[in-house]
């Protein structure tokens, strides 16, 4: 049987990933320069994203996969055409794999309207790739994004909520980071979501009412 947190859990739909609605923390310069690859505005055209789990390598791929000309590395792809290329988890790539990056990469250095972002694990030196491949990797900029502290995230679903109305205590804050999933786009839908659970049972939100949120038979 499934439990009810897992049901109500399921029903959530958090917002697509965006890099507007990427909470920054500590990772301002990242972002900005990734807002100027997705704006084609010129500067570095090659960046290595790397970071443990929950730190928003992949969010932020997913968000430049919308940009104008965004998109994953495909087998099919020519290696000197123009556009974004977005690679993530560089470390699982196969041999055949490595070698389009590697291609790729060369070709965005010699075209200026081509561009790549990359992200994994582990700095560019440490990862399981070919030694030519990981050279390139560093060629651009590199940064490692840094997780949001628990502080950090109350923070950000406080303002989350008070951009909705929404007054959230402390405990109740730290009771959804507590007993939910971490990452910042599955907190957000919940607090959307207890917004209306609170408003159709015309109590605040509050410890118990969410206890009584994560209990309900969901449709």
């Amino acid at each position: 049987m499934i439990a009810p947190r897992q049901l109500v859990l399921d029903v959530l739909r958090p917002a697509p990933p965006t890099l507007e609605n990427f909470v920054t923390g500590r990772n301002a310069e990242a972002l900005e320069r990734l807002r100027r690859v997705a704006a084609a505005a010129g500067g570095e055209r090659i960046i290595y994203l790397w970071g443990a789990p929950g730190s928003g390598r992949s969010h932020l791929l997913q968000a430049l996969a919308v940009a104008p000309g965004g998109r994953y590395l495909q087998p099919d792809d020519a290696a000197d055409a123009g556009g974004l290329t977005l690679v993530d988890d560089v470390e699982r790539l196969d041999a055949a794999a490595q070698v389009r990056l590697f291609n790729r990469l060369n070709a965005v250095r010699a075209r200026a309207d081509a561009a790549c972002v990359a992200a994994g694990s582990s700095p560019p030196g440490q990862l399981p790739l070919r030694e030519d491949l990981r050279t390139r990797l560093a060629w651009g900029l590199v940064y490692q994004l840094q997780p949001l502290s628990d502080a950090e995230k109350a923070a950000a679903l406080r303002a989350h909520a008070a951009a909705r109305g929404l007054a959230v205590g402390a405990e109740a804050i730290d009771y959804l980071l507590t007993h939910l999933p971490r990452d910042m786009r599955t907190l957000a839908a919940a607090v959307d979501a207890l917004d209306g659970f609170a408003l159709a049972h015309k109590r605040p939100l509050t410890v118990p009412l969410i206890r009584q949120w994560l209990a309900a038979d969901q449709p």
